[in-house]
């Protein structure tokens, strides 16, 4: 019985580990895009990811190179 709830709480304790690590890296690429979508795409800030992915997308020629580089990471 001890056993199984060293093992539920090694689990939990992996989970919360493996959320904040993808947290992480999401705010990473955000980051290295945030002044490309304030200096192209403030005014569709509000309507939604996809729809900021396609003004920097549209934007390609003159974004940063980190944020290019991040959108060819993510095969965008």
């Amino acid at each position: 019985m001890i056993r199984l709830a060293v093992i539920l709480s090694l689990l939990s304790v992996l989970g919360m580990t493996a959320v904040a690590s993808a947290q992480n890296a999401a705010q990473k690429h955000h980051s290295d895009c945030a002044r490309d979508v304030a200096r192209y795409c403030r005014s569709k800030m509000n309507d939604g990811d996809m729809v900021v992915l396609a003004c920097l997308k549209e934007h390609r020629a003159r974004l940063s190179k980190r944020c290019a580089r991040t959108l060819v990471e993510h095969d965008q």
